[in-house]
C-alpha cells in the first residue's frame, strides 16, 4: 500500500489536511495509507487519517512567529524543545515509510517534513503578497519541494518571477466553505470566537456584542473540533444568559438573552455562512473561511485578555487585515462599539455586497483541494 504523510502546523491546517486526504483517498485507483503529524495541537481523531507521532497542546497554538517573544516562552515552559526533538526524531526514523510527505502551513512545516528525505508537496496557507511576502530563506526552501502550492494567484506569480515553480490553482481555505449538506440555524450573525483556548472568554466578549444590538439579532457560535460545548454554555450562563442544552445534534445549545438567540454550533463552520449576514470573529482561519464565502468580518484590536485595558492591534490581526483589506473592519473591543459597526453592515446591503466581492477576490476561487489531491495521487503512484 502506498503511504502519504501529512505535516501540519495549526489548526485551520489540520482541517485542510484532512479535506486533502479525502479527496485523495478518493481520487487514487488504490487504497492510500493516510497518516497524521500534527506539530501544533492534538486534533481530533477520525476522518481518512491516522494521527502518528508526538503531539501536544501548547499555550500559543502555533501562534509565535512575528517576535511573539513572551508566546514562544511559554511554549517552551510548556515542553516545546522536547516536543520539537520527538518530532524531528519520529520524521528521521520513520520518514522511510512514506511515498511522499504533505507539509500544509508555512516554512516551518515545509522545512520539517523534509527532514522524512522523501517527495514533499508544500500547500502554503500562510504567506501571501497582500500580507506577507515569503522571504529569501523560505523561497530557497520552496524551491526544494516537488510541488508547491499558495493561496493565491498574485503569491503565485511573484514566486515564479523569483525562481519557485509555484501554482494557485484555488485556495484551499476557501474549500473549508463547502459542506456536507448540514443546515445551521438561521441566523444573521457567525460568531467565530477562534479554535485555541482563548476562544471561550472571547466567546463572552463577541456575545455581549450581540446582546448590545437593538432588537433581537440571532447569531450562531461556532465550536471549533476539540473545544468543549459544555465550557462555553456554561460561560454563557456565568454571564447572564438562559441556556437550554441539547443533547443530540450539531446545535449544542441555545443561549437566550432578553429578546436576543444565540445557537452553539458544532458542525462545520461553513454551514453558518449560507444563512448569515455577517462573520463576527477572533478567528484566524474561519474569518478567512467567512470572507471567502463573500461575508463581511467585523473583528477587534485588542489581543490581551477579554475584559481588560486596550492593547495595540496584534501581530495577527494586523496581518489579517492586509490579507483581506476592505472585507474586514476593526473595532474596539467593548460591546457598544462592536455593535454599532455590527448594526451599519446589517443596516447597509450594498456595503455588505461590497466587502463581500473584495473578500473574495482577496481569498481566490475554490478548487485548490482537488488539484492538491490530484498532485498527491500522481506522485504516490508514479
Amino acid at each position: 500500500m502506498r503511504r502519504v504523510l501529512f505535516v501540519s502546523n495549526g489548526h485551520g491546517e489540520s482541517a485542510i489536511a484532512e479535506r486533502i486526504a479525502q479527496e485523495a483517498a478518493a481520487l487514487a485507483r488504490a487504497p492510500l495509507g493516510l497518516d497524521h503529524l500534527a506539530l501544533v495541537g492534538v486534533p481530533q481523531a477520525g476522518g481518512p487519517l491516522t494521527m502518528v507521532g508526538p503531539r501536544r497542546s501548547l499555550p500559543s497554538g502555533g501562534l509565535v512567529a512575528m517576535g511573539n517573544v513572551r508566546a514562544f516562552a511559554r511554549d517552551l515552559r510548556a515542553g516545546f524543545a522536547g516536543l520539537f526533538a520527538q518530532q524531528v526524531g519520529f520524521l528521521r526514523a520513520e520518514g522511510s515509510r512514506y511515498d511522499a510527505v504533505v507539509a500544509v502551513g508555512d516554512a516551518y512545516a515545509l522545512s520539517l517534513a523534509r527532514l522524512a528525505k522523501r517527495p514533499t508537496i508544500f500547500v502554503g496557507t500562510a504567506k501571501s503578497v497582500y500580507c506577507a511576502p515569503y522571504g529569501r530563506w523560505e523561497r530557497r526552501l520552496l524551491r526544494k519541494a516537488s510541488r508547491t502550492f499558495v493561496r493565491d494567484a498574485a503569491t503565485a506569480e511573484r514566486l515564479r518571477a523569483q525562481g519557485v515553480a509555484a501554482e494557485a490553482p484555488g485556495n484551499v481555505i476557501a474549500d473549508l466553505t463547502v459542506t456536507d449538506g448540514a443546515a445551521a440555524p438561521p441566523a444573521a450573525i457567525a460568531i467565530l470566537p477562534g479554535s485555541r483556548e482563548p476562544a471561550y472568554a472571547e466567546a463572552l466578549v463577541l456575545t455581549r456584542i450581540v446582546r448590545a444590538l437593538s432588537g433581537g439579532v440571532p447569531a450562531t457560535l461556532s465550536i471549533a473540533p476539540g473545544l468543549d460545548p459544555e465550557r462555553f454554555a456554561s460561560a454563557l450562563a456565568s454571564d447572564g444568559w438562559s441556556v437550554e442544552r441539547q443533547s443530540e445534534g450539531p446545535v449544542a445549545f441555545t443561549a437566550r438573552f432578553g429578546e436576543h438567540a444565540v445557537f452553539g454550533w458544532q458542525g462545520p463552520a461553513g454551514a453558518l455562512f449560507g444563512s448569515a449576514a455577517i462573520a463576527l470573529g477572533q478567528a484566524g482561519t474561519a474569518n478567512e473561511q467567512a470572507a471567502a464565502a463573500g461575508l463581511p468580518v467585523v473583528a477587534l484590536d485588542d489581543d490581551g485578555p477579554p475584559g481588560g485595558r486596550r492593547r495595540r492591534e496584534s501581530w495577527y490581526r494586523m496581518r489579517q487585515r492586509r490579507l483581506l483589506g476592505e472585507a474586514l473592519v476593526l473595532v474596539r473591543p467593548d460591546p457598544d462599539a462592536g455593535a454599532a459597526a455590527v448594526q451599519a453592515l446589517l443596516d447597509d446591503a450594498p456595503r455588505r455586497a461590497r466587502m463581500g466581492a473584495v473578500g473574495r477576490e482577496r481569498m481566490g476561487p475554490p478548487g485548490g483541494t482537488r488539484a492538491v489531491a490530484l498532485a498527491v495521487v500522481e506522485v504516490v503512484q508514479a
